[in-house]
């Protein structure tokens, strides 16, 4: 049996497509669901290009025992990810999925997390304060944003002309390169990553 993926994604989606199709190569698992809180959301046309299933929800629903929860439960997924997904994530669903979600970052946690620091309002951010290094941060979801239990950050040099272009080309590359092998990880060792009570 593939293990089941459903991702969540409010933007053009470039990342979902990255791991639809990694996993689309392997045998071990899927995208079954892609979910995205816009309904014009392009992430919603790759997923379909892909021949993903796709559903768009509104805020009421995502927050609703019969809504997003319910289509989470009748997808069966052994895992949930968070890629450039921008709403705060349900407790609802938290609980019904324990250790179940998992979101990327642009940035190394803790730095430059928290509400409002997406996509180039972090880049900018760390140009501005003349980081000598960025990254990506993979990690658990919990109620607060940016601050669950870290799986895995992986880095790169940045030189003294950077610009928050340049910068998200960098994260970019990372998250290419690295997003669907941490996930795979994650979906074959949980036990390894599993945040410690």
């Amino acid at each position: 049996m593939k293990k089941r993926i459903v991702i969540f994604a409010s933007g053009s989606g470039t990342n979902t497509e990255n791991i639809i199709k990694y996993f689309q190569r392997t045998q071990f698992a899927e995208v079954v669901l892609v979910l995205s809180n816009k309904k014009d959301a392009k992430v919603l046309e790759r997923a379909k290009s892909n021949n993903v299933g796709s559903v768009s929800f509104t805020k009421d629903e995502l927050f609703s025992k019969d809504g997003v929860l319910k289509i989470l439960k009748e997808s069966k997924p052994d895992l949930i990810i968070l890629a450039g997904f921008l709403l705060k994530f349900p407790e609802i669903i938290l609980e019904e999925f324990p250790k179940k979600v998992i979101n990327i970052h642009p940035a190394l946690l803790p730095k430059y997390g928290g509400k409002g620091m997406y996509g180039n309002f972090v880049h900018e951010a760390v140009v501005k304060n003349k980081e000598v290094e960025t990254g990506i941060t993979v990690h658990y979801v919990n109620e607060n944003y940016d601050e669950g239990a870290i799986i895995s950050q992986k880095k790169v040099k940045l030189s003294k002309t950077e610009t928050p272009k340049t910068v998200a080309e960098k994260i970019h590359t990372l998250e290419y390169e690295w997003f669907p092998k941490i996930i795979e990880e994650v979906l074959k060792y949980p036990g390894n990553f599993l945040p410690q009570p």
